[in-house]
């Protein structure tokens, strides 16, 4: 692909994930190129249908959320800090949109994608191995498992409207608290076992 085509194509995919966090997966293409500053017909050629589009910006999402987790593995002093970052992150306004824009979707639209799954299954195992530093450092309970985060994060990011008001509209707060009982510190085992 020529360096231009590849630009406009990031281009459209950066703007198609910022009005799908501001509008939902239905926004018009037409604002989606407007945004990308772009003509219609340049989105149309690449990107046949909006199910194409939404499967461009749901590896994009992936890919950044994968990204993320890399920057916070390589910038905090230690596991614990990594996770704490990272997940105070993913829960932010506007990437927290987006997931929950794409949490709609079929499974098939995006999930079920090869790309999204194999940078998906990387991000987990990245993931959990943050999880078992932070355990095996003594900072984090040894009952908490990678999923239990993960479904953490989905709770906040994917479905907030199924929070009750003071929660969803102070998302770093609830999540803070949450994590806070997450650390060795706080360790009274719970019923359950870890995912």
């Amino acid at each position: 692909m020529r360096a231009d085509a590849r630009r406009n194509l990031d281009k459209i995919v950066v703007a198609a994930a910022e009005v799908m966090a501001e509008r939902g997966v239905n926004a018009p293409m037409e604002t989606v190129a407007k945004r990308a500053g772009v003509g219609v017909g340049t989105l149309y050629r690449r990107f046949p249908d909006r199910n194409a589009l939404i499967a461009a910006v749901g590896d994009h999402y992936i890919h950044t959320m994968a990204r993320a987790l890399d920057e916070a593995a390589e910038s905090a002093s230690d596991a614990w800090g990594a996770i704490w970052d990272f997940v105070l992150w993913a829960a932010e306004p506007g990437r927290a949109a987006l997931a929950t824009a794409l949490a709609v979707l079929p499974q098939e639209v995006i999930v079920e994608r090869a790309e999204f799954a194999r940078v998906r299954a990387g991000w987990v195992e990245q993931f959990d191995g943050l999880v078992r530093r932070a355990q095996a450092e003594g900072s984090m309970r040894t009952d908490v498992g990678v999923e239990d985060l993960i479904h953490l994060l989905n709770v906040f990011t994917c479905h907030p409207a199924d929070l009750p008001e003071p929660v969803a509209s102070q998302p770093a707060r609830y999540l803070s608290l949450m994590l806070d009982g997450m650390k060795a510190s706080a360790a009274t085992p719970r019923p359950g076992t870890p995912s």
